[in-house]
């Protein structure tokens, strides 16, 4: 028998376990219930922003319930006393400028009067459900299952306050530079403006002898999250420190594929195709609402897109914006010939151009480069389903389950 599942992998993580349980004075005879809920998975879409977490939560009644957890944002004043307590502190600001939350930050915090943890009263649990209880045992099982999020990044306890990764580490950045230059240090953290490395050319970096490649990691394992950086960009550069946090962490990701043998740099795609790329890794998550708030693209095309790239990459997005055309008779017929024999009913299919259509929703396309690909119609619009074939009835099985 499996040991039942713990919160707070992390001294951050069970930090907010012990403050939920012995210092939020939330009701007790609640929270077991809570951890039940959680353990079964039965939270959906969490999501933490400043002052407030929001999750669906699935309950006895066919739709979800909608829970929200508010915790009070710090003021100004409490930034200023907490983010001063942590500069002052050399080992407890290196390590927060270097993405770790070292423990004792918070007794820093609480030598100054501000809690970081939660605190009596401070949690507000809410929920949709009829419960009259709080917490109900949907926003409880919300409560314990921030303790994941915080063991993911550790920053999310900062952005709960009100403040988000960028605002905390520039703010840190800025009170380490002005108390080395009273100190005469000449410029806090970072190495001073004369001593900064001038890099080197695209050309010199790819013509370096290439070292040994370490082993592929094993299975299981994840890219790791990129370290913050040691300075912020210029005032007037062309991009923010949180978009070079996405480009260090996508071009992570590449590399970890690479050394495991799973794909290529894809250095080489167009502007279109990258997007596509980058939108069919984020699909689920929160990172493909921001990607498709900088698109050009409606977000349900952008979906369309990332659908087509993970069944086929540039293939897929080339039989998705495919026109219909006329192969030769003989193809589309020994087509028809080959679906009715793998068991769909001559009378369900319909032979138009290159395409065999099975019914009204499912269609089975002959590209242009001889592969077939099969297309689904979802809300209105043709998807692509599954990845291409050489012979249009090894899509048949996939269409008619699919």
């Amino acid at each position: 028998m499996s040991a039942r599942r713990s919160f707070g992998a992390t001294w951050w993580g069970q930090a907010w376990i012990d403050a939920l349980e012995h210092r939020a004075r939330l009701d007790p005879n609640r929270l077991p219930r809570g951890r039940t809920y959680a353990r079964q998975n039965r939270a959906r879409t969490i999501r933490l922003e400043a002052g407030s977490v929001t999750a669906t939560v699935a309950g006895r009644r066919p739709s979800p319930y909608t829970v929200r957890v508010r915790l009070r944002p710090f003021d100004a004043d409490e930034w200023d006393r907490l983010l001063g307590a942590v500069a002052a502190r050399a080992g407890h600001a290196a390590a927060l400028l270097d993405g770790d939350l070292d423990p004792g930050i918070v007794e820093d915090a609480r030598a100054v009067g501000v809690e970081l943890l939660p605190d009596a009263g401070e949690l507000q649990p809410r929920c949709s459900c009829p419960d009259w209880a709080d917490p109900c045992k949907h926003a409880a099982a919300v409560c314990y299952l921030v303790a994941d999020e915080l063991d993911a990044d550790p920053f999310a306890l900062f952005e709960l306050r009100g403040r988000d990764r960028d605002q905390v580490l520039a703010d840190l950045r800025r009170r380490r530079s002005v108390e080395g230059a009273a100190a005469g240090g000449g410029g806090g953290s970072g190495p001073p403006a004369s001593a900064s490395d001038v890099g080197m050319t695209a050309q010199e970096a790819w013509s370096r002898a290439l070292a040994r490649l370490p082993d592929p990691p094993p299975p299981g394992d994840r890219p790791g999250k990129p370290a913050p950086w040691s300075v912020d960009p210029p005032l007037d550069a062309p991009f923010s420190a949180a978009g070079l946090r996405v480009l260090a962490a996508d071009a992570a990701t590449r590399a970890w594929r690479m050394a495991r043998g799973e794909g290529c740099s894809e250095l080489d795609l167009g502007p279109d195709a990258d997007e596509a790329r980058r939108a069919a890794d984020a699909l689920g998550g929160e990172g493909f609402e921001e990607l498709a708030s900088r698109s050009e693209l409606a977000p349900v095309e952008l979906a369309r897109r990332a659908v087509a790239w993970r069944h086929a990459g540039s293939d897929g997005l080339r039989a998705l914006s495919e026109t219909r055309w006329r192969p030769p008779p003989t193809t589309m017929a020994a087509a028809r010939d080959a679906v009715v024999a793998a068991g769909v009913p001559r009378s369900r299919i319909r032979v138009d151009g290159n395409r065999v259509a099975i019914g009204a929703d499912v269609q089975l396309r002959l590209g242009r480069d001889g592969r077939w690909y099969r297309f689904k119609k979802h809300a209105g619009r043709w998807q692509l389903g599954a990845p291409p074939a050489d012979e249009p009835d090894e899509l048949v099985e996939v269409s008619a389950s699919g």
